[in-house]
């Protein structure tokens, strides 16, 4: 079986508050772009133990602890799966703010429902997802979606961009999360971004804000440069992704 796992893009992004257990409340919009994509094939195996391979950008770690492995041994305490061969050709970059390694970890779950005919239901496939990665409920269902709490809270949102074309750069900078959150100051939010995007979309330049910005810029000014390129370029909104690095533009067709 192969599937294609996609990125996302953050239409805003607010840090809300720390908590206790040491991650943040959050708030965004969650928005695929499936132009843009991994591809993972899972094949039952003959072997005696679990294969995985991969291509495409190099992905630093150790195997096991790739999270298309996570995914599978975590299905495996619960159904009783067969060895498989898995393999990753991964083309969304790491360390982008895109999704990429929550997106592979969560069509992994959704292949191997699919492949062993678990039969679960989206609700339960998310609660194995959230154990894997805040963000990483979302693309089960992979629509649209407004986040909160650590980001593995969502409401499907009535959003569609199809009209437009999205554009992501990525300036070749890795930036880790814990970097990214060492530079933001949480403060609640006062932009409602549920009722914000559903105005037009030229009308969210200055107003539909990614906090992580603020820190991110001035120290990579690399990626403050590929937004101003995006907005020299037309397009309508533009906005640094997640913690970073990758930009994205909406433009018109």
């Amino acid at each position: 079986m192969i599937v294609f796992p996609n990125a996302k893009i953050n239409i805003g992004l607010h840090i809300v508050e720390k908590r206790s257990d040491g991650f943040h409340n959050l708030e965004s919009i969650f928005y695929p772009v499936t132009s843009l994509y991994d591809v993972l094939e899972v094949v039952k195996s003959s072997g005696n133990e679990l294969e995985f391979t991969s291509s495409g950008i190099d992905i630093p770690g150790d195997d096991t602890n790739n999270l298309c492995v996570q995914a599978y041994t975590l299905l495996k305490k619960d159904y009783d799966l067969p060895l498989v061969k898995i393999h990753l050709h991964k083309v969304i970059p790491i360390g982008a703010g895109l999704g990429g390694g929550s997106a592979d970890a969560a069509f992994m779950l959704k292949a191997l429902n699919e492949l062993f005919e678990l039969q679960l239901s989206d609700n339960v496939l998310m609660g194995y997802a959230r154990q894997l990665g805040s963000d990483c409920a979302f693309f089960i269902k992979n629509k649209s979606a407004y986040t909160y709490h650590k980001g593995d809270e969502l409401e499907t949102i009535d959003l569609d961009l199809s009209d437009y074309d999205i554009r992501v750069e990525y300036p070749n900078i890795h930036i880790g999360t814990a970097e990214a959150y060492a530079g933001v100051t949480p403060k609640p939010s006062v932009v409602n971004l549920k009722e914000i995007i559903q105005q037009p979309v030229t009308s969210w330049k200055g107003i539909v804000e990614n906090d992580f910005e603020q820190s991110i810029f001035p120290r990579y000014p690399k990626i403050e440069a590929l937004k101003k390129k995006m907005y020299e370029e037309g397009a309508l909104y533009a906005s640094m992704t997640g913690s970073g690095s990758a930009v994205f533009g909406i433009f018109k067709k």
